[in-house]
């Protein structure tokens, strides 16, 4: 598998570039990218941090890319030459209802959920929302996503695997964690403000 030797072969630099086609709306898995990551770092062979910054520093230059494509093209040059970037227009189309229904906030949720989360950042540029709060909800929202895959790669160790086999649904399973985290930390305080 490419993306895998990639990885073994060139390490973060691998990470960042597969992330940064990914955000670009270009079919790259980022649950094989940050599931093998996860097990190199389990391995030893990378750093978590090192690793999660490579991964959100390759998904931010990937989703600018795509933002810039929709803000300096447009919807229609988005229509007329999708097709040579692999764009699926149903994507665009799905990733356009989001935007439309939550403005510039789903570019923060949307990093959590599948499909969604590739093609978000050509709405943005279509709509030519303010560039630095893309970037910030852009970092924000890859941060657990990025986050909890190579943590998961790294617990599941020699199973990494399980990951792509889960696939879409490892949204889900990132979103179940995060939203056990706030409830965790909502009850931690409830408790000493009750105290």
């Amino acid at each position: 598998m490419v993306i895998v030797e990639s990885i073994e072969q060139w390490g973060y630099a691998a990470i960042l570039i597969g992330m940064a086609l990914e955000s670009a709306c270009i079919p790259v898995p980022s649950e094989i990218i940050f599931g093998f990551a996860g097990y190199m770092v389990y391995l030893g062979k990378l750093d978590f941090m090192t690793a999660v910054l490579a991964g959100v520093a390759g998904g931010l230059i990937g989703s600018v890319m795509a933002y810039s494509a929709g803000f300096f093209g447009g919807q229609p040059f988005i229509s007329a030459y999708g097709k040579y970037l692999l764009l699926s227009q149903e994507h665009v189309k799905f990733a356009q209802k989001w935007f439309d229904r939550y403005g510039i906030r789903a570019v923060f949720f949307s990093r959590l959920l599948p499909v969604v989360r590739t093609f978000i950042s050509l709405p943005a540029g279509f709509a030519k929302v303010n560039f630095h709060q893309f970037v910030i909800y852009t970092v924000l929202g890859s941060i657990p996503w990025t986050v909890a895959l190579l943590y998961a790669g790294q617990l599941l160790g020699e199973k990494w695997q399980l990951i792509n086999t889960i696939g879409h649904k490892a949204g889900i399973l990132v979103i179940v964690f995060l939203v056990g985290i706030a409830l965790y930390f909502y009850w931690r305080r409830q408790g000493q403000t009750s105290s």
